[in-house]
């Protein structure tokens, strides 16, 4: 057995342990981390980890990351996201299964401007839930639009994860963004898709609204949707337009998020100390997970460890495709049971390298790695979105909400697919970047 091979099987191993016996995934990193520089080489190899871990410390687009969570929180906690999704109901209500719709656009929209799949699936079930049950929804339908759109969160911007993923792999944040952002839209339409089709051949999933909008109504819900879009203007368009970078244009949300609640009257102290107080509870732990992650890739690169996983990929007789399906299957199964800013900084560094060498379009297969992440939000057994649902209906059996969000990995499977023969779809909008100088 050679030593790159039993430090890979040594390492993955304790980290495995560690998070079964309950350890935190930051501290399990970062002592695996520890303990295996100090077997490899001593004391000195502390130093090892520590340049690792300043390496993303002095990263400036690591700033983005608290004031994009601040976003979230602050939108969250206001009611702003209630009156826009009364705005979605209004508007899509009236026609069968236009509240499961109406959520799924709810929650793509939050998504867009929060960044978070906690803020995105919590908030759309607290105000989509209880009018669907009222509606006599079917349960499935209820639990599966709700936590398949809230999984957006981390793909449509402002997402923290695809800022992380920019500052592993060094490509631009800006196009990741634009990538995403066409993407996300895409999975979006599937979902949308899927539930019409559904609700029409089975009637019983969504009984119709009997009440009707009339267009003077819906025009006046919709004024409710002027504040956020703003905010999701001033962000991503700063963005895409270039004029200004990830970090910069996350306080420029932020601004604009706190103009927003000002004008709604609803800021006062306690509103921000509990914005401040959240952001920094979230923000720590994903910085956290970010230096435990950076310290147990220093070691294991520094190792050979890296290299020796790169050097199968590249010798395997399969093709830079075949090359390509392993790492997606393998990002997907890690899905299922890691965090995914612990996934990003374990094995993108280790993947990057070698889907570059094989002249693939790096935007591209960035995005399509975060495409599986969020199905690792609403895949069993430790999807995160699955058991935010619980938390919010905990007399709900857990089988059904594992069941209900089928249907919706399916499409994300098949929309990942569609997006691997037609990659336009992600780069045609950072092709356009590209052109405009954004």
């Amino acid at each position: 057995m050679s030593p790159e091979l039993l430090l890979t099987i040594l390492m993955f191993a304790a980290l495995i342990i560690a998070i079964m016996l309950g350890i935190s995934l930051a501290f399990a990193l970062g002592g695996v981390a520890v303990v295996s520089a100090l077997i490899l080489w001593g004391p000195d190899g502390l130093f090892t980890i520590v340049t690792g871990v300043f390496k993303y410390m002095w990263m400036v687009e690591l700033a983005a990351v608290p004031l994009f969570i601040f976003m979230g929180v602050a939108l969250a906690k206001s009611n702003i996201a209630k009156d826009m999704y009364e705005a979605f109901y209004v508007c899509a209500g009236s026609i069968r299964g236009g509240l499961a719709v109406g959520s799924c656009g709810f929650a793509a929209a939050l998504s867009a401007m929060t960044g978070s799949c906690a803020a995105s699936t919590v908030t759309a079930g607290l105000v989509g839930i209880p009018p669907m049950r009222q509606r006599k929804y079917k349960e499935s339908l209820i639990f599966g639009s709700i936590c398949a759109a809230g999984s957006m969160g981390v793909l449509i911007p402002p997402s923290i994860t695809l800022v992380i993923i920019g500052m592993t792999s060094g490509e631009s944040i800006g196009k990741l963004f634009a990538g995403g952002m066409t993407a996300g839209l895409f999975i979006v339409a599937l979902f949308i898709a899927y539930i019409l089709i559904l609700t029409w051949l089975k009637p019983d999933y969504a009984p119709a609204r009997v009440e009707k909008s009339n267009l003077k109504e819906k025009i006046y819900a919709l004024r409710t949707v002027v504040l956020p879009g703003l905010v999701i203007v001033s962000v991503l368009g700063s963005i895409f337009v270039g004029i200004a970078t990830p970090t910069e244009a996350a306080a420029i949300g932020c601004v604009a998020v706190f103009v927003c609640v000002l004008i709604r009257k609803e800021a006062s102290w306690a509103f921000m100390r509990d914005c401040i107080y959240s952001t920094t509870t979230v923000a720590g732990m994903v910085i956290w997970i970010m230096f435990g992650a950076a310290g147990f890739v220093t070691v294991y690169c520094g190792a050979g460890g890296a290299r020796f996983i790169q050097d199968i990929l590249m010798g395997l007789e399969i093709g830079k495709w075949g090359v390509f399906i392993i790492t997606m299957i393998i990002v997907f199964v890690l899905g299922c049971f890691l965090d995914p800013v612990g996934i990003i900084l374990l094995v993108l560094p280790i993947f990057y390298p070698v889907i570059k060498s094989f002249g693939f379009d790096p935007v591209w297969y960035c995005v399509l790695f975060q495409v599986n992440l969020c199905m690792g939000y609403i895949t069993p057994p430790f999807g995160y979105n699955l058991f935010y649902m619980k938390t919010l209906t905990p007399e709900t059996p857990i089988r059904l909400i594992y069941s209900s969000i089928v249907p919706y990995v399916i499409i994300m499977v098949v929309s990942l697919i569609i997006m691997v023969f037609v990659p336009s779809i992600i780069t045609w909008l950072p092709g356009i970047m590209i052109k405009t100088g954004g």
